[in-house]
């Protein structure tokens, strides 16, 4: 049987299905999809512009929040329009190459967030501990290598992934149900052994995702210990602030990162559909999110998008 199934054709064209179970909400399901997208671009594109425009704002933590919002963008690029492309005109239709390049740029810029997230708690970690060395510190010349680093860490850790792909004989179905492609998820359909993509897709979450989130976790007890050190409770109340813009978003960004992992462990009695969502939430949530809480909890930021509207509104 394992001879035939290996001499048998491999699929090129896979079918996204969307959200199955949910065909018929589908048009329903795709409101909240297309108005998360538009405000996740008009806020991202919007913070993009004011940062890089405005010469007050070339500091580290803005530029650090540029980056955040540049991988926000590719993050809901990749994977909203061809969601809105099935519920709309059930174009799920995608080739293998095509599929494994969406899984390589999602799971890239999200790997990406995740390093940005890290460098913004380092970020923070100096403006407190070491207030009079900040911008010696942090350089431009510095930022700009941190930028590249992160970029090559996400390319250089999946690049082999795409190898482990084009390796497999996908001769057992072609019909994916899901809103964009997965690695595991497009793997599984293969007839060959894939226990070394699985434990390698496991290895780099845990070397990079994971090993993130704890040393972000241990960089923010260090800045708790320092802040809970200064004399002014003023000077102690604008540290906490400061820090808590952050810790929203890395919340929104992990939270349904973590819950998405576990119910795909551990949730087998949990329908298809809620996967998927899920999933989708990964995807929408931070990117809309992330900009609105900034602009909220951030002064100059807030000032600027003020000044940007006004200043239309006059001419």
């Amino acid at each position: 049987i394992t001879t035939i199934n290996h001499t048998a054709v491999s699929h090129t064209i896979f079918h996204l299905l969307g959200i199955p179970g949910l065909e018929d909400q589908h048009v329903w399901i795709s409101i909240p999809f297309f108005v998360s997208y538009v405000i996740a671009l008009l806020g991202n594109s919007l913070l993009i512009c004011i940062i890089l425009t405005k010469q007050s704002l070339h500091e580290p933590m803005y530029l650090f929040l540029c980056m955040l919002a540049g991988a926000d963008v590719v993050l809901s690029t990749c994977t909203v329009p061809q969601a809105l492309a099935i519920f709309w005109f059930c174009a799920g239709e995608t080739s293998l190459d095509r599929c494994i390049t969406q899984f390589f740029i999602i799971h890239c810029t999200f790997m990406s967030e995740s390093g940005i997230l890290l460098v913004m708690v380092f970020d923070h970690y100096i403006a407190i501990c070491y207030p009079l060395r900040y911008t010696t510190i942090l350089t431009r010349a510095l930022i700009g290598k941190i930028g590249v680093t992160i970029i090559l860490r996400s390319f250089c850790t999946l690049f082999p992934i795409v190898f482990l792909l084009k390796r497999l004989t996908f001769c057992q179905n072609n019909i994916v149900p899901h809103t964009f492609c997965e690695h595991i998820g497009l793997a599984k359909y293969a007839c060959n052994d894939i226990r070394v993509n699985i434990w390698y897709g496991f290895s780099i979450l845990i070397l990079t995702v994971v090993l993130d989130v704890v040393l972000i976790f241990v960089s923010y007890v260090l800045i708790l210990h320092a802040v809970f050190h200064i004399p002014s409770q003023d000077a102690r109340h604008k540290a906490l602030n400061t820090c808590g813009s952050h810790v929203c978003i890395i919340v929104l960004f992990y939270s349904p990162a973590i819950f998405t992992t576990l119910t795909q462990r551990f949730g087998r009695h949990i329908p298809p559909h809620t996967h998927i969502l899920l999933a989708n939430i990964c995807m929408l949530a931070p990117p809309m999110l992330n900009p609105i809480i900034y602009g909220i909890k951030t002064k100059q930021i807030r000032e600027q998008v003020v000044h940007m509207l006004f200043t239309k509104q006059k001419s």
